[in-house]
């Protein structure tokens, strides 16, 4: 796991390139994955708590 993880026993260049790529990339997927849902469910609606419903602008 080390080796993959790391690139190696040591921090070098392949263990900043991977951590730069994880911390470049996650806010990406996590942006991806939030709009996905916003998408999903505004297209089928949701529970509201509130009383109102779903189907007004529809």
């Amino acid at each position: 796991i080390v080796v993959w993880l790391w690139g190696g026993f040591r921090v070098d260049k392949a263990t900043l390139r991977r951590f730069f790529a994880l911390h470049y990339l996650t806010p990406i997927i996590s942006a991806a994955v939030v709009m996905l849902h916003t998408i999903f469910l505004h297209s089928t609606g949701s529970s509201n708590p509130l009383g109102v419903p779903s189907n007004y602008y529809k």
